[in-house]
């Protein structure tokens, strides 16, 4: 399937619907098989009520803090940082078939990544103490990975995680792919880059290449855009001066992140002698 660059960028508002959403990409817009994923503001006060129908939920809190009332439980008060800089994350899992209703405590962000599913599993609030922490990489490609739907997590498709790139380094590198089954070493994965930068005109490069060469497109990702990955190669480089964050999410053929790399690019991990010092860029934040 060929995609063109106004395919794999999606701009805030240029989905902006009657629900309020920022941004909304569905399977319908994209032709992806499992991932829909919306981005919301909500001033305090505020709610909204929707459900899961056949799929399954991952809401992240961008920044503020918010309630969660649904059919299967209930969280108060929940969310530690201001915004995605400020600390480290607390997501809330909900289930297939699960009514909920948000209400913001504070003003507050909230990222909802949804996957297509059949099997119900536990719904679950997970908090920033039990992020796991990961930092990857070497030299200028140093990065900090924060693990929040791993595949261990009891569900059934969707797997989450956020990147943080400080300026001027690379992430998703060297070059890495997942659209091919063939466990353990790739499975097939489709996967939506949720951008966020420190200071509003800063900027992301993201190159999104398959070997064939039916996509080659390189990207300029600003604040709050969102980049597709149905298939390829795509690594990310942030712009000088500027530290880039991206929420992934993902979902296919298995519950894995296994991934092979562009092989003209792969020795280049063996050149890295240490790790960025910058690394990890934001700690702490834990519920109180």
């Amino acid at each position: 399937m060929s995609h063109e660059t106004k395919d794999l960028l999606i701009k805030p508002g240029s989905s902006l619907d009657s629900t309020g959403d920022a941004m909304a990409v569905t399977p319908e817009s994209t032709g992806f098989e499992y991932l829909t994923f919306r981005s919301r503001k909500i001033l305090r006060g505020e709610k909204f009520s929707t459900e899961t129908g056949a799929r399954e939920l991952g809401l992240v809190v961008l920044g503020g803090r918010c309630s969660v009332e649904s059919t299967a439980g209930s969280w108060t008060t929940f969310g530690s940082r201001a915004h995605v800089f400020d600390g480290l994350p607390t997501a809330l899992y909900l289930p297939v078939e699960t009514e909920f209703t948000v209400t913001a405590e504070t003003d507050c962000e909230v990222a909802l990544c949804f996957s297509r599913a059949e099997e119900k599993f536990p719904a679950r609030l997970v908090t920033p103490d039990e992020i796991e922490v990961e930092v990857r990489g070497g030299a200028n490609a140093t990065r900090q990975i924060n693990h929040i739907l791993k595949p261990e997590f009891p569900a059934q498709r969707l797997l989450l995680v956020e990147v943080y790139t400080p300026s001027g380094n690379w992430s998703s590198y060297p070059p890495h792919k997942h659209d091919v089954h063939s466990p353990p070493d790739e499975v097939d994965l489709e996967e939506i880059y949720y951008y966020k930068i420190d200071r509003p005109e800063g900027y992301a490069i993201q190159k999104v290449y398959t070997p064939d060469g039916s996509i080659d497109e390189t990207l300029t990702v600003r604040d709050g855009e969102l980049v597709l990955i149905p298939e390829g190669y795509h690594p990310v480089v942030a712009a000088h001066g500027y530290n880039v964050y991206y929420l992934n999410a993902l979902a296919g053929s298995a519950r894995s992140m296994a991934a092979s790399d562009d092989p003209a690019y792969a020795w280049v991990r063996g050149s890295w002698a240490e790790q960025d010092p910058r690394v990890p860029l934001v700690t702490g934040g834990r519920e109180s």
